[in-house]
């Protein structure tokens, strides 16, 4: 008798179970279809992206000077193991509109250990803008932007050297076709440091253009033009001063190029309002590749300082990297440079720097990030100054580094 007593809850209870699997089925096959309907609308361009580059380690010095420093083209005897540790992480959100239109929020904080690559400060806000593409039919390429940004910053790679710099805040556009060329412009105000680049623009501007994409038959070629001057903002001693920085790089086939440089009030940025300064910059940089597993890059160049304002001097740099990838992972560098600095005025500094690198990466060709190095540089630079009198500053260090970019 118990067992046909309990059979009709049995029923209840089986046919519970059956029914909740049943729904349970359903659910998950309605999720499953949902994010594939999800993942189908989709689009890489609106995703958050954390983006930057950075490099940190430790370096033991035993010479005179923890790094070899010479000149004023960025790291002139060659940056492999003569670098400061820092970096920059960016993070951008993208946007789309029903009509098409792509636009992104972007925001960068930086941290350098040395003036030369941030403010003081140490953290920075270096990027805070908003950008959009494909607002006019006609010119879907065609970027408007306004806000903070890296902005006209061409860089080269052995001696880490800006030969042009206009960070700064204000607005512009970039990729207005022209046919045969593409066109960018922008005003930019250079902004206070303030304690880590956190203050408003300090009464220096410039204005910034560039011509690029032209094809000029052995390489592509990119014209800068660039005016700077102040407001009453800045002071009265720069109120009646501006300056302009004219530039052009040459493409000599896929891996090598020429830069040349001639900037009157100014360096390398508009925004320095020099007054009688006059500075001509030339360079010759590339690759070569004479085997699969060898790879050579250097650099050539030659700077020329003159003026009332100005230290007159002439300035030679010449850095060469073989590099040879034993595998995927593995690779072995060597970096030689020399400068020399040849004052008018009399006096003059000689340096040269070698770097040794045993390398770990995530593909093992000279490209390839993230990479962690083990090396040893020696260097040193001697002074001479006008009255003969010679001095010498010696590195001798071993270190330990990682370099990513993302």
């Amino acid at each position: 008798m118990k067992t046909f007593k309990f059979l009709p809850i049995a029923v209840a209870v089986a046919t519970s179970i059956a029914s909740f699997s049943a729904l349970v089925a359903d659910d998950i096959e309605a999720l499953t279809e949902r994010i594939q309907a999800l993942e189908a609308q989709s689009d890489p361009d609106l995703a958050l992206k954390f983006t930057g580059y950075a490099r940190y380690g430790a370096r033991y010095a035993g010479g005179d000077s923890e790094l070899v420093g010479i000149g004023s083209t960025g790291v002139a005897v060659g940056r492999l193991g003569n670098e400061a540790n820092g970096g920059e992480f960016q993070f951008t959100k993208g946007f789309k509109t029903d009509s098409g239109m792509l636009w992104d929020v972007a925001i960068m904080l930086d941290h350098w250990e040395s003036s030369d690559w941030g403010s003081e400060g140490g953290a920075n806000v270096k990027k805070f803008y908003a950008s959009g593409t494909n607002i006019f039919e006609s010119q879907p390429g065609l970027r408007i932007w306004g806000g903070r940004d890296f902005h006209q910053r061409p860089q080269q790679g052995l001696n880490d050297y800006m030969w042009l710099a206009h960070d700064g805040q204000g607005a512009g556009f970039d990729n207005l076709d022209l046919g045969g060329a593409k066109f960018n412009l922008a005003f930019v105000g250079q902004v206070s440091d303030n304690g880590g680049a956190l203050g408003n623009d300090n009464g220096k501007y410039a204005i910034t253009s560039k011509l690029h994409g032209i094809d000029a038959g052995i390489g592509n070629l990119d014209l800068y033009f660039n005016y700077g001057f102040a407001s009453d903002q800045a002071g009265t001693a720069l109120e009646d001063e501006n300056s302009w920085v004219a530039g052009a790089m040459l493409g000599l086939g896929s891996s090598n190029k020429i830069i040349a440089k001639y900037a009157d009030g100014a360096d390398n940025s508009a925004f320095d309002l020099a007054g009688d300064k006059k500075v001509m910059y030339v360079s010759l940089e590339g690759g070569v590749n004479p085997s699969e597993n060898v790879f050579v890059d250097y650099l050539l160049s030659y700077k020329d300082i003159s003026g009332d304002d100005a230290t007159e001097q002439s300035e030679y740099s010449a850095i060469v990297r073989p590099m040879y990838n034993w595998n995927s992972v593995h690779s072995t560098w060597l970096e030689a440079g020399y400068a020399m600095v040849d004052q008018d005025a009399g006096g003059d500094q000689e340096g040269w720097k070698v770097t040794l690198s045993q390398n770990i990466s995530m593909g093992g060709l000279p490209w390839s990030r993230p990479m962690v190095r083990f090396y040893a540089t020696f260097g040193d630079v001697e002074t001479t100054d006008a009255s003969s009198v010679t001095t010498n500053v010696d590195t001798a260090s071993l270190g330990a580094m990682f370099e990513a970019w993302w």
